[in-house]
């Protein structure tokens, strides 16, 4: 079985430790390129945020055994999401 690494800002990054997953706090470009490198070799999920994405996207971060999804931006504060028309929310 294979493990879940979480990369990112500390703020939006530290509650998946609850869950079990590997959390590597960043909190900027550089801090993020160096955590890539420690992830687990039997890590098969990696969740970053947008800024850790971008980050990311600077090096060559190809590993066909592992999954990076990205977690959505934040909404700004107040932000409101959008609905469709007649969904009554």
């Amino acid at each position: 079985m294979g493990r879940v690494a979480v990369l990112g800002e500390a703020a939006r990054t530290a509650w998946y430790a609850l869950a079990g997953a590997d959390v590597h706090a960043a909190e900027d470009a550089g801090q993020v390129q160096r955590a890539w490198t420690s992830i687990d070799a039997d890590t098969v999920v990696v969740v970053v945020t947008p800024m850790a994405a971008a980050a990311l996207s600077a090096m060559p971060v190809t590993n066909d055994r592992m999954l990076l999804v990205t977690l959505p931006p934040l909404l700004p504060a107040g932000g409101r999401t959008e609905t469709a028309p007649g969904s009554g929310t």
